[in-house]
């Protein structure tokens, strides 16, 4: 077999950034011309290495502009230790197994390269740079003149001189990279994008490497990880917060936004190459679309409630769902609050009249909370906080639940939902999206309020009967209500909103947005990520709401084997034996079940025979199957 060859490039590739600029940042801190000065150096070198302006003019006008001196080197070095690119930190070993046969061949200065490159095992001898050179008093004035790396084509000068024997892969951003291909003296050119991609070097690739780990597992590499960040396709809808977006992407992920909600057919289509899905509430993620997601791997609602997935279709597909159960909890019970108070203070009739000009001063229809009771109806995360904020207002609280729940502070519990209605002023729904709470609240519930009641439907569209609401309002039954959510509700702003209580003057119509302030969507950016994150790096399935929830530790040393199938007796046994038939040490096993499937997670050697990983596939009833490196 021939020998292979790691030619790769130093700025921008083996580190997040230019070398240069990053210097200039340090030797022109007290410049007040420092911003125009370093978006000069960066314009130099972008033209440099899009292949517009030759190599060495480009570096000799960037030297002139950095005032650079030696002392300012070990700087730079510390600076640029934290910025070495993530897939190259993640694959250390990489560099460490293969170091004879790499070599960083760069248009930058040894001087910082050099203490870069060794702390991953990269030999002195395989660095070919720049070096620079310095006054009497350690200014730096310029480069040394003679290294063929100051010249233009000197990448492909310095290759040719080492006359390499073997197959030679060139991993670079620049288009000074391609040209090495260009000359005939590499195999492949790998246009490396982790940090920056330029289009006309992309052009010319002939791969396009979004990291190291894309290369590594093309040509079968030793890896960190098993299968490429950057071949996990993530598809996110309705205006998720932007966080989830940079954070998914930072983690190598390839990311697509789409503002609104897509309907079946639309969605049934695009999912196809779809790894990761990310909704919120109005999105229908049907069976019909599940049947067409052949790549997804876990869902992400970034939301509470979860009544818009087919959960048990995604359990059989082996596709994990991941929700939000906390992080909007504070801002619906804040929403629930404010409307409280306001309907019990006539104020949307007051505010209205002021608009149209009339003065209305009145203590009229207009009420303290302080002493009134509140019937909260479902006692979640919701209920019990809207208990807790209500109760230091000074309301007596009353709740029932169908689960049974600890009331919270002086909270009392109602053993019938006809109990609770029957004496509160103030009803607020905070139950799930389940089939069975479809119309709990019709003509029959109303009948039991008492008259003048105020009534809350912040949970779920579908909860409330409409029209008895409606009939309910119009007789004075009900004197005021607040309403967020709707049976049928716009997929999008543009789409109009239709409604029979519309034009009520003592209702508060919102547009769903209970869990709608920045630090909710923010905190439901930055969790359902995280734990999707965790469950394909790890396994770990904490907060899925249809996975046997496992908790896994990190992975060291071993390989991890993740093997979902449908509960049936004897799988661990049959997973056990296939292993110990194949002479498999196992390090660490974990087992969880529900009513549908089994959940498996086996760490076992570095060192096995591959053709385990097909008799596991092969087990009856597997449903996916998984490695984790």
């Amino acid at each position: 077999m021939a020998a292979r060859y790691y030619v790769i490039d130093f700025d921008s590739t083996f580190t997040k950034v230019e070398a240069l600029d990053v210097l200039g940042e340090i030797t022109l801190k007290d410049k007040p011309n420092k911003k125009e000065i370093l978006n000069k150096i960066g314009d130099l070198t972008n033209q440099a290495m899009a292949g517009g302006l030759s190599f060495r003019e480009s570096l000799e006008q960037r030297l002139q502009l950095l005032e650079a001196r030696r002392e300012h080197l070990p700087v730079l070095i510390d600076k640029l230790r934290s910025r070495v690119s993530t897939s190259f930190i993640r694959n250390k070993y990489f560099f460490e197994e293969n170091h004879e046969n790499i070599f960083i061949i760069s248009n930058g200065f040894k001087e910082f390269i050099v203490p870069i490159v060794k702390d991953y095992g990269i030999k002195e001898g395989n660095v070919f740079a720049n070096t620079f050179e310095y006054d009497q008093e350690g200014r730096i004035i310029g480069f040394d003149a003679s290294n063929r790396l100051s010249k233009n084509n000197g990448k492909v000068e310095q290759l040719k001189s080492l006359n390499l024997q073997g197959d030679v892969y060139v991993i670079g951003d620049g288009y000074t990279d391609y040209e090495i291909k260009a000359a005939g003296l590499a195999n492949k050119f790998y246009a490396f994008t982790e940090n920056v991609s330029r289009d006309n070097v992309m052009e010319k690739a002939d791969h396009i490497t979004p990291s190291l780990d894309e290369f590594l597992y093309l040509h079968n590499l030793n890896k960190v990880i098993s299968y490429p960040k950057n071949r996990i396709s993530v598809l996110l809808l309705e205006n998720v917060h932007p966080d989830a977006e940079e954070i998914l992407r930072n983690e190598g992920y390839q990311v697509e936004v789409h503002s609104g909600a897509m309907d079946e057919e639309e969605l049934s289509e695009r999912i196809k190459d779809i790894s990761i899905l990310g909704i919120r509430s109005k999105t229908q993620l049907t069976k019909k679309v599940l049947d067409n997601a052949q790549r997804l791997i876990a869902v992400g609602a970034f939301c509470i409630g979860t009544n818009q997935i087919d959960l048990d279709e995604c359990l059989k597909k082996g596709i994990a769902v991941f929700n939000a159960p906390f992080s909007n909890t504070r801002s619906v019970v804040e929403l629930a609050i404010g409307e409280i108070i306001m309907l019990m203070r006539d104020l949307p009739d007051k505010i209205a009249q002021m608009h149209q000009g009339v003065w209305n001063k009145s203590a009229g229809n207009s009420y303290e909370v302080r002493g009134k009771k509140l019937g909260i109806v479902g006692y979640g995360n919701i209920g019990a906080q809207l208990s807790v904020v209500a109760e230091s207002l000074g309301f007596t609280v009353y709740y029932y639940d169908v689960v049974e729940r600890l009331g919270l502070g002086n909270a009392i519990k109602c053993s019938s939902l006809d109990e609770l209605l029957e004496q509160v002023d103030v009803v607020s729904l905070h139950v799930d999206g389940r089939p069975e709470n479809k119309n709990l609240i019709g003509a029959r519930e109303f009948e039991l309020m008492k008259d003048g009641v105020v009534f809350l439907n912040l949970s779920r569209g579908h909860v409330v009967n409409i029209e008895a609401l409606e009939q309910n309002l119009a007789s004075g039954k009900i004197r005021g209500a607040g309403i967020d959510v709707f049976p049928q509700e716009p997929k999008t702003n543009q789409e109009p909103f239709e409604s029979k209580l519309r034009n009520h003057s003592n209702v508060i119509l919102t547009p769903h947005i209970g869990g709608s302030t920045l630090e909710a969507q923010e905190n439901i950016g930055n969790f359902v990520p995280g734990k999707i994150i965790e469950y394909i790096n790890t396994g770990s399935t904490t907060n899925s709401v249809n996975f046997p929830n496992l908790q896994l530790p990190m992975l060291e040393n071993a390989h991890r084997l993740i093997h979902i199938h449908y509960n049936a007796p004897g799988v661990l046994a049959h997973i056990n034996n296939i292993l110990a038939s194949h002479n498999t040490n196992i390090v660490g096993q974990y087992l969880k079940t529900n009513e549908t499937v089994g959940y498996v997670i086996t760490d076992i050697d570095k060192q096995y025979d591959k053709a385990v990983i097909q008799d596991l596939k092969a087990i009856q009833g597997t449903i996916r199957f998984r490695i984790l490196y």
